[in-house]
């Protein structure tokens, strides 16, 4: 099927106040334009130098997310333009987060990477970290960042009660630091495996590649 079909059946399948991020990564440029004619405008990225290299080619109305793991010397390259960081995992790459986003004269938005899943190979601050951030004066210094939610990954199972239960955690968590965080809206949780599980668990933004564009290229 076609990537406009693709989209259509998951726009149908996702409630209208879900953002859909399309994750690209490796995907080319006319794959992402084919997609945004459908409508689409909101893509996902996990490599800064290919998620920049795509920005600079395609219109400039697409919103584009990291979504990948961020190393802090990458962040000056995406800061000019980048609209949403999935994964902050780490007070020191969201001050660095910071720093570029001064430099741009921006604020940058950014969810906090939360580790949910069983798997070691998964990046993200713990309950005890977050609890920690969320009251750290250093947090509330950074007026160059804006904290706007979390996002997790489930672990890559079949065992959808384990996803569902991970999925659970990471929305007390959510629930927790919007006491702290009052302004906080998006939790973004589900994949093209288990986003249906993870709307009925509230989920705010899901992040669908394969789904969409078929199987990634391999890189």
């Amino acid at each position: 099927m076609s990537i406009a079909t693709n989209l259509r059946r998951i726009k149908s399948e996702i409630p209208e106040n879900v953002c859909l991020v399309a994750v690209s990564k490796t995907k080319t440029s006319s794959d992402i334009l084919e997609a945004y004619e459908a409508g689409q405008r909101v893509f996902g990225e996990n490599r800064v130098q290919e998620m920049t290299q795509k920005w600079s080619e395609l219109p400039k109305d697409i919103e584009w997310h990291m979504i990948g793991h961020v190393q802090r010397n990458k962040v000056k390259y995406m800061a000019p333009y980048v609209s949403l960081i999935h994964g902050v995992d780490s007070l020191k790459l969201l001050k660095e987060i910071n720093k570029q986003a001064k430099k741009e004269a921006r604020v940058i938005s950014c969810l906090l990477q939360v580790h949910i899943a069983q798997e070691e190979t998964k990046f993200g601050f713990d309950e005890h970290e977050l609890e920690a951030l969320a009251d750290s004066e250093v947090i509330q210094g950074l007026s160059n960042v804006k904290i706007k939610g979390l996002m997790g990954m489930a672990t890559f199972t079949d065992n959808t009660s384990q996803i569902r239960k991970e999925f659970t955690t990471l929305r007390s968590m959510f629930q927790t630091l919007k006491k702290d965080i009052p302004d906080i809206t998006e939790l973004s949780m589900g994949m093209s495996g288990d986003y249906i599980i993870a709307i009925e668990e509230g989920s705010t933004m899901v992040r669908i590649g394969s789904s969409i564009f078929g199987a990634r290229n391999k890189t």
